[in-house]
C-alpha cells in the first residue's frame, strides 16, 4: 500500500510539473491592436474578432521619490524599468490602458515621453504600440491639508496630504487610448468631500469635526473618461484607492479604501443612489441606466485576503450591473502542487484554492504574498470575449519581465479584458 501511495504521489508531481510549463494565453505575443492594420487578434490558440476592444489596467510603479525625476528618467529611451513595463504592454497590446502609479505633471510631459520613447518603440522585438489619445489630470497625492492627519505632532509631509505623497502628483494616473477620448465629457471627482457620502465610514472621532468636514474622498482621484469606440461611448471609470493599511485601530485607510470603491458602485447604480455625487465642475449624479462602462484600476482590495474593510471590493464584484470576467494566469500558481487527495478525486488543478490563486494580480512578497487587487470590470451591457493577467510562469516567454529579485517592471501585473462593442 505504501509503495502504491508513493507511485501515486510521483504521478501527481509529474502532472503538476507538466501543468506549470504549458504555454498560457496571456504569455503570447500579440500583433498590433489597431483595427485598421489587422483583421483579427491572436489570443493564445484562439482568435477574437477585431471588433473586440482590449481594455487593460496596469500599476506600473513608474513613480519616483522626487518631483521631476520621472521626466528625467524617461527623457532617454534607456531606462531599464520603463523598457520592461513597455514590453509588457506591447506583449498584451491593449487598445485602452490605464496606468496607475505614474507621477503627474501639469503639462503631461512624462506621459508623452513614455509614449514616444518606450511604447511607440519596439522593446525586445515586440510590436510598438501607438496611442494617439492621452488623458492626465491632477491627483490629491502630496496636496497638503494643513492639518496633522496622522497625529504625529507635526504638520506637513506625505501623510498629512489629502492623499499620501511626497510631492503633488506622486503616484498619479495616465490613460492611453487608440480610440478618441471625449475630452469635453470627462468628469473628475478629485475634490469630492468624504463627509458628503451618505452612510460613509469616515472615522470622525479620530479626525475631529473640523478636519472631517474638509477631507477629500479620493486618495488620488476618480475619473469618468468617455471613449468613442466606433460611435459607441464607453465610460472608463478609473481610480486607485488608498491601501487598507498603514493606519491604526481607527482603520482610517481601510475605511477610506472601502468608500473609494463604493463611490463607483453608487456611480454606476445611478438614480437615487448617486444623487449625492458631484464632480469638480459641479455636475450632479452618476451614470444613466444602460450606459456602457468599465471600472478599472488598482483597487488595493482582495475579496478574500488582506485587511480590506467590510469586504470592500464586493461593492463592485457583486453589483448587478457589473460583470467580473475573472482574468487569470499561470504565474501565481506555477509552484502550487495539488494534494494527493485532490488529484485522486479529480479536483486538481481545478480546486477552489488553485482557481483563487490564479486570479491574483500582484506579488508583495514576504508574509503578504500574492493578492488580487487590480481589476477590469465591464458593465453587463458589454459582451466579454476574453480576459487574462500578464503573469507568465517561470520559463515561459516574458517571465523575466515580472522578476521580483530585483523588481524588473512592477510588483503588479497587467490585467486585460476583451469586450465586444458591435
Amino acid at each position: 500500500m505504501r509503495s502504491l501511495k508513493r507511485a501515486a504521489f510521483a504521478v501527481v508531481t509529474t502532472v503538476a510539473l507538466v501543468a506549470s510549463t504549458v504555454m498560457p494565453a496571456h504569455a503570447a505575443s500579440f500583433p498590433p491592436a489597431d483595427h485598421r492594420l489587422s483583421q483579427e487578434r491572436i489570443v493564445g490558440s484562439e482568435t477574437t474578432s477585431e471588433s473586440a476592444v482590449r481594455v487593460a489596467t496596469y500599476n506600473a510603479s513608474l513613480f519616483r521619490d522626487t518631483e521631476g525625476s520621472l521626466i528625467g528618467d524617461l527623457t532617454s529611451p534607456n531606462n531599464a524599468q520603463a523598457q520592461a513595463v513597455a514590453e509588457v504592454i506591447q506583449r498584451t497590446a491593449p487598445d485602452v490602458l490605464l496606468v496607475n502609479e505614474f507621477d503627474f505633471d501639469a503639462d503631461g510631459t512624462a506621459a508623452g515621453l513614455f509614449h514616444d520613447n518606450y511604447l511607440a518603440v519596439s522593446q525586445n522585438g515586440q510590436p510598438a504600440q501607438d496611442y494617439p489619445y492621452t488623458y492626465v489630470a491632477p491627483s490629491n497625492t502630496g496636496v497638503q491639508t494643513g492639518a496633522d492627519l496622522n497625529q504625529d505632532g507635526t504638520i506637513g509631509g506625505a501623510e498629512d496630504a489629502f492623499g499620501y505623497g511626497e510631492f503633488e502628483g506622486q503616484y498619479g494616473m495616465v490613460l492611453y487610448s487608440k480610440y478618441p477620448i471625449l475630452t469635453d465629457e470627462v468628469r473628475t471627482f478629485q475634490n469630492f468631500r468624504w463627509a458628503d457620502m451618505p452612510e460613509n465610514n469616515l472615522p470622525s472621532d479620530y479626525y475631529g469635526e473640523l478636519i472631517s468636514g474638509v477631507l477629500r474622498l479620493s486618495s488620488k482621484s476618480h475619473w469618468d473618461v468617455p471613449v468613442d469606440v466606433d460611435g459607441r461611448t464607453v465610460h472608463l471609470l478609473a481610480s486607485h484607492p488608498t491601501p487598507p493599511a498603514f493606519d491604526g485601530p481607527e482603520q482610517r485607510n481601510a475605511r477610506r479604501n472601502h468608500d473609494e470603491i463604493r463611490f463607483f458602485a453608487d456611480y454606476v447604480t445611478g438614480g437615487a443612489a448617486a444623487e449625492y455625487i458631484y464632480d469638480d465642475d459641479g455636475g450632479k449624479g452618476g451614470l444613466d441606466e444602460g450606459e456602457d462602462f468599465v471600472v478599472l484600476g488598482d483597487l488595493n482590495a482582495d475579496p478574500q485576503r488582506g485587511a480590506s474593510y467590510d469586504k470592500a471590493v464586493m461593492n463592485l464584484l457583486s453589483h448587478q450591473d457589473i460583470v467580473d470576467p475573472k482574468p487569470s494566469s499561470r504565474g501565481p500558481v506555477a509552484n502550487v502542487r495539488p494534494t494527493l487527495e485532490a488529484f485522486l478525486l479529480g479536483e486538481a488543478p481545478q480546486s477552489e484554492d488553485y482557481r483563487s490563486r490564479s486570479l491574483r494580480t500582484a506579488d508583495f512578497g514576504g508574509s503578504t504574498g500574492t493578492m488580487r487587487v487590480d481589476y477590469v470590470l465591464p458593465s453587463a451591457t458589454l459582451e466579454v470575449k476574453d480576459s487574462g493577467v500578464f503573469w507568465p510562469a517561470p520559463g515561459q516567454p516574458g517571465a523575466d519581465l515580472v522578476g521580483m529579485n530585483p523588481v524588473r517592471s512592477s510588483d503588479h501585473r497587467l490585467v486585460w479584458v476583451d469586450i465586444e462593442t458591435r
